[in-house]
């Protein structure tokens, strides 16, 4: 009874660590996004971590102020269900968000606190993702000479290593946009932790093409993440067990002796990344010729415990060229 009472003791920090896994780690410092939030939370993706950025706010004349540094640091909360943002200027003022998004009402909700001035009432602002990859929120909120409006936010040019943000006061068709501040952010990598992931994912890559010259199954569901999806030619999406059926060697003499992934680009943001480029390979027959084949793909890698698997994987053949 006190050995198994022992063992108790010995598990419940795991256990209790183990629920709570997408939160800020020494191995994810800004946390992960959890697969249970709802889509959107990756919205914000390309932002997690550290930039620099410029800040530059507009006077009460309306000429634009000197250009201040920022650092703007972006991470996942409550267990990767939320995302708390900083602010941090070189002239004193510090600031923060808590952004969450809610399913029921198809927006998100962000939450800003400042030290300039008390907040017993944090201010909400609501918006989406659009269809052009910017992230706009409103607030209402009256101009100075009592005309209805709002405060309009905008995340634009979102890339993995910068984007920029605006906010405007607009009227209700806006028609009128007054821009009040102004912030361009660079994300500073590391360029040392960046060749090693990408090394990392070129090993991965390589593995999983001699997994599948040695039609080893296990290999090659090892280079995938738990809930990959893979999108063939002229099939449907594949995901779980249809997955694996596709991929399992057949016993009809056909055999793959050669398959090669070249990528074009890898880039990062935060735990994923895409990549994308061309494969080739050559199948050998029962009747012992060769047929060989090339074609383009992307594929999104996350880390999942700390490895990088391919989420989605995507590819389409290109036809030889005939020869006139």
């Amino acid at each position: 009874m006190k050995t198994n009472r022992l063992l108790l003791l010995v598990l419940l920090p795991l256990v209790s660590f183990s629920q709570y896994d997408f939160e800020p780690s020494i191995e994810h410092p800004y946390g992960l996004p959890n697969p249970a939030a709802p889509k959107e939370i990756l919205d914000f993706a390309p932002l997690i971590g550290e930039c620099n950025c410029t800040s530059t706010l507009r006077n009460q004349d309306g000429s634009w102020a000197e250009t201040t540094d920022m650092l703007w640091r972006f991470k996942y909360i409550m267990n990767g269900h939320g995302i708390q943002d900083e602010t941090l200027k070189k002239d004193g003022v510090y600031s923060g968000s808590i952004r969450q998004f809610i399913p029921d009402s198809t927006r998100w909700y962000v939450h800003y606190y400042s030290n300039k001035g008390p907040t017993p009432v944090l201010p909400a602002w609501e918006g989406n993702k659009q269809k052009d990859g910017n992230i706009i929120l409103y607030r209402e909120q009256k101009a100075p000479n009592g005309m209805e409006g709002f405060y309009k936010i905008t995340f634009s040019e979102i890339k993995s290593q910068s984007f920029k943000w605006i906010g405007e006061w607009v009227n209700p068709d806006e028609t009128i946009v007054y821009p009040t501040w102004k912030i361009d952010c660079t994300k500073q990598m590391d360029t040392k932790v960046t060749s090693k992931e990408k090394e990392a994912i070129l090993s991965a890559a390589n593995s999983f093409s001699k997994a599948v010259m040695a039609g080893n199954i296990d290999g090659i569901m090892a280079g995938y993440s738990t809930d990959a999806k893979i999108f063939p030619n002229n099939l449907a999406i594949l995901e779980g067990e249809d997955l694996k059926s596709y991929w399992t060697p057949r016993n009809n003499g056909y055999k793959t002796i050669h398959h090669k992934i070249t990528p074009t680009e890898v880039k990062f943001f935060g735990d994923y990344a895409h990549d994308y480029g061309h494969y080739e390979g050559k199948t050998q027959r029962p009747d012992g010729s060769i047929n060989e084949w090339k074609g383009k793909y992307v594929v999104i890698w996350k880390k999942e415990e700390g490895q990088w698997k391919m989420y989605l994987d995507i590819w389409n053949a290109i036809q030889p060229e005939t020869k006139s």
